[in-house]
């Protein structure tokens, strides 16, 4: 099982911050959240959207372990 994080809108978006979810990879885990929400999905994968597993930022394919920490970080802005 994935370890889940949701940061920021995303986790207002999702009405949660931190969920397990079965997957072996990034594209599983995302197929399992679209297929509960959407929306969610959608916001996800939206731009300057980005993902850290296990607290290393990756952009395209990741496999996932049994314990693997999943981040779905949302765009920063500030000054």
């Amino acid at each position: 099982m994935a370890r889940v994080l949701l940061f920021g809108r995303l986790a207002d978006q999702a009405g949660w911050r931190e969920r397990e979810v079965a997957a072996e990879s990034l594209t599983a885990l995302r197929a399992s959240i679209a297929n509960d929400d959407a929306g969610l999905a959608e916001a996800l994968a939206g731009p300057g959207v980005q993902v850290a597993v296990d607290k290393a930022l990756v952009r395209g394919e990741a496999a996932l372990a049994g314990s693997t920490e999943v981040a779905f970080l949302p765009p920063m802005s500030g000054g």
